[in-house]
């Protein structure tokens, strides 16, 4: 018996349906009778033209369908943040799913017993073929579920994306379950007596044989898969919408802030304390506020006219209330087990729960709360109490709170731009996933096998993909031609896209598996649980799986939203020299200009001196006496020393946009950095000998800062002005006037320097040649300012120490101004793209009570 059951008993069938299409013809005569002549030759070229082109068609769209495959696969790893980094991306994703029903309904249709008979009666010769195949339908159709099965996993629910209410919930990818139902018909409908039957098979018969029982399983296991993980996406995002952990945590959290802020006020009315220590001897540290962390949902819950409160019931845990089942900042900040990586981790999280309320209804009302302290019990922003207090003595300066709000983002990312987050509405969902991306794994590995021994059964027969009988006929008293056997395709078009298939399927599901098993939410859930059993003073031994889980580090998995990289970017930039320039004075002064200039679209890494400058400018700035203030456009640190008194002119408000500002400042800061092209710092490390530690000298952070912070702010004016006070349209023309002016005084002088340029010049004679012609040239007031202001920096009596001390403060308190705005929807998409320092910094100007500009502009 044949181990394929019933494929090659068709004919008969088949026949008929060839009689029917041949209705004019008296009679069939059996093709196996005594043959008397051949087909002619064109007829047959014709046969072989036609089905090659039939089968070249659909083995194209085959491997087209992997490769739109691997770019869903691509494009949507990493939470779909590339998706919103580029629009080509966005458009190829798009396309790849858009296509992939009309390429499927096609291809399964053409399985069909019948589909590829073919007929063709031609000056007075008919010639007939019965094509049938059996190894190359099982592929189609499970190559049509392993796309499915790719695309399931590569899909984020949508309704993570859902702005706090704001618009209409998306949910999860239904049309995923409408294209898994609509290829299950097809292959059911088609292979209906072969294969469809033989999935509820368990012994051989006559028409089932046992590769086709096998094949049957093989094709349609996946449905199931697919359905599983389509209901676990749909039952999670259901269950987070209405978790108040989750979905509706917002109004939760701002109900709790109020509550938290009146019963603070009252217990200092009463002359009572609001805050406990924890530690001995000279270590004791205050605690931070019972922010909340995790366990909302284990609570009753009341609904108010704006959000939502705990029920009266529930004791507020300012003096060491029952917190059971709830975990709160204050709870994992006094257990000498959790890791202080873990509890700065807690704290992202419970900041981001406090961002989140500002992308809700409660924006302004947050902000009010969190700038007044009313979380801490002092008169002091959150800023203050928690992240200025850096237990790491060995951690750079400012490094700590960048961390801590570069994962609050990440957690914003997620929550906004993938199915992660809803997962862990129940806790164990995660568990569920994983299995279910474990036994997908599995299924693809059992696939591969059998698939390859069906290959191999069917090369050992001489098979192609179709087979074809076929002969032909001269008329309806005329014999037929003798039989003959063709086979159309090769195996390799069936069996190596399918192999494809199977490892991107394998790539997805074990990204998965590492987006669960790396992801910052299950570290802070694994966190919450064991505060949990501390609370319930059931302590229990930590299992070693558990802190695997909180060492886990994919960075090519799970990245952080903020890659810890700042745009550069100068108006001076697209006059690098050619190198027929380079020989003369201009040619020598540009490469002198754009030495250290990157490309426009190039990110630096931020260096240490960035973050200990703005960190130094925002604790200032948020001082009791400064708060009330606020942020300044760089004149407060102007006025801060005598010296920097004869710059305000540069930063006045009242007569300059934001926009002038910036860019006035910007061509100063490259015009000084001409006069002074490399610190003499930067190359002597001490002079007590090489023993000695290095002696780090403020003139070197100060350089870095001010000119890393001045090619960031004119980053910003080019390629994300949505982010900046000024209109975008006003900002972006500007930022070309001034280049092209720029451009249009150095070319021009360029052209008319035609004599050779001296063997070498000091720095000070290209910085006097470029200040005049940028002086005397140029057409553009913002370019000839920024020529005044940088000589005016060069000519300082106080020397260029205090010059570069006052561009890093200016620049420090500049970008510190731009940051906080209400512009939610701008800040959500640079999220979306993967962050920026301007985002980041406007996370953390709202922890410090920051959130909106000076209403006098720049300057103030």
């Amino acid at each position: 018996m044949d181990l394929w059951g019933g494929g090659h008993c068709f004919a008969p069938m088949i026949l008929s349906s060839v009689a029917r299409q041949q209705s004019d013809r008296r009679t069939i005569m059996d093709p196996r009778s005594a043959p008397t002549w051949a087909c002619p030759s064109v007829a047959v070229a014709a046969f072989y033209g036609t089905m090659g082109r039939r089968i070249w068609l659909g083995n194209a769209m085959l491997l087209a369908s992997a490769a739109m495959t691997g770019v869903m696969v691509g494009v949507g790893g990493g939470s779909g943040r590339h998706r919103h980094r580029h629009r080509l991306a966005r458009l190829v994703f798009l396309g790849a799913n858009t296509l992939f029903l009309p390429v499927v309904s096609y291809v399964v249709s053409t399985l069909r017993d019948s589909a590829n008979d073919y007929v063709n009666k031609e000056d007075g010769t008919t010639l007939a073929a019965l094509c049938h195949s059996v190894f190359h339908p099982c592929m189609v159709i499970t190559w049509a579920f392993l796309v499915q099965m790719a695309a399931t996993s590569a899909a984020s629910a949508a309704g993570s994306r859902e702005v706090e209410g704001r618009t209409k919930a998306a949910g999860p990818p239904w049309e995923l379950l409408v294209k898994a139902v609509w290829t299950f018909y097809l292959g059911a409908s088609i292979t209906n007596k072969r294969f469809f039957r033989g999935l509820f098979r368990v012994s051989p018969s006559a028409n089932h044989g046992p590769l086709t029982l096998i094949c049957s399983k093989v094709m349609f296991a996946p449905f199931l898969l697919i359905c599983a993980k389509i209901w676990i996406k749909c039952y999670s995002f259901r269950k987070a919408r209405k978790s108040f952990a989750l979905g509706r945590n917002p109004g939760l959290v701002f109900g709790y802030m109020e509550e938290l802020q009146r019963v603070r006020r009252s217990q200092r009315q009463r002359g009572g304390t609001t805050t406990t220590a924890v530690g001995d001897g000279d270590q004791d540290a205050v605690l931070p506020p019972p922010l909340l962390v995790m366990g909302e949902d284990s609570k009753p819950v009341k609904k108010r006219p704006r959000g939502y409160v705990f029920s009266d019931a529930w004791t507020m845990p300012t003096d060491g209330g029952s917190t059971a089942g709830l975990v709160t900042l204050d709870r994992v900040w006094e257990l000498d087990s959790v890791a202080p990586t873990s509890k700065d981790l807690c704290l992202s999280f419970a900041l981001f729960k406090l961002l989140r309320c500002r992308f809700a209804r409660y924006d302004d009302d947050i902000a009010d709360v969190v700038g007044r302290g009313g979380a801490t019990g002092h008169d002091e922003p959150l800023w203050t109490s928690l992240l200025l207090k850096d237990d790491d003595g060995d951690e750079q300066h400012g490094s700590r709170v960048f961390r801590v709000i570069a994962d609050e983002l990440s957690f914003v990312h997620d929550y906004y731009n993938s199915s992660l987050p809803t997962s862990y509405a129940k806790c164990w969902l995660p568990a569920v996933s994983v299995l279910v991306s474990l036994m997908s794994i599995g299924y693809c590995a059992v696939a591969a096998y059998f698939i390859a021994a069906f290959a191999g059964e069917v090369h050992r027969r001489g098979r192609g993909q179709i087979n074809c009988e076929f002969w032909c006929s001269g008329g309806p008293t005329e014999p037929v031609s003798r039989l003959r056997k063709k086979e159309f395709g090769s195996l390799y078009f069936d069996v190596l896209p399918e192999f494809l298939l199977l490892v991107l399927v394998v790539i997805a599901e074990a990204r998965d598996i590492a987006s669960y098993a790396c992801s910052n939410w299950t570290k802070v859930a694994i966190i919450c649980h064991h505060v949990r059993r501390e609370q319930e003073a059931r302590p229990r031994r930590r299992r070693w799986f558990a802190l695997l889980l909180l060492r886990c580090r994919c960075q090519k998995v799970v990245s952080s939203c903020w890659e810890e990289k700042m745009g550069q970017c100068s108006v001076l930039l697209a006059l690098r020299p050619t190198a027929a320039a380079g020989a003369n004075f201009l040619g020598r002064l540009s490469r002198r200009v754009f030495r250290h200039l990157p490309d426009e679209k190039v990110k630096v890494e931020v260096p240490a001196a960035v973050k200990a400058c703005v960190v130094d400018a925002l604790t200032r700035a948020t001082t009791t006496a400064a708060r009330q203030v606020g942020v300044g456009g760089g004149a407060a640190s102007l006025q801060r020393s005598q010296a920097g008194k004869g710059f305000l002119w540069a930063c006045n408000g009242r007569t300059m946009s934001t926009a002038d500002v910036m860019l006035t400042w910007h061509i100063a800061t490259c015009v000084f950095e001409v006069r002074h092209p490399c610190c003499r710092w930067e190359d002597t490390d001490t002079e007590q000998g090489s023993s000695s530690p290095r002696v780090v000298v403020p003139v070197v952070e100060h350089r870095s800062a001010a000119t890393h912070l001045s090619r960031y702010c004119a980053y910003l004016m080019t390629w994300a002005p949505e982010l900046l006070p000024d209109e975008v349209a006003w900002t972006k023309s500007l930022y070309e006037a001034v280049k092209e002016d720029a451009e249009r005084v150095l070319d021009a002088a360029r052209a008319a320097s035609a004599a050779p340029a001296p063997p070498l010049m000091m720095p000070d004679d290209e910085y006097q040649d470029l200040v005049a012609l940028l002086s005397e040239r140029s057409s553009h007031v913002v370019v000839k300012n920024g020529a005044r202001l940088g000589r005016q920096l060069v000519e300082l009596v106080e020397g260029e120490e205090t010059a570069w001390a006052i561009l890093a403060g200016f620049w420090a308190e500049m970008i510190l101004y731009v940051a906080p705005s209400n512009n939610l929807k701008g800040h959500r998409k640079a999220i979306a793209r993967g962050g920026e320092l301007v985002t980041l910094l406007w996370a953390l100007l709202f922890h410090a009570g920051i959130h909106t500009r000076p209403a006098s502009g720049v300057g103030v």
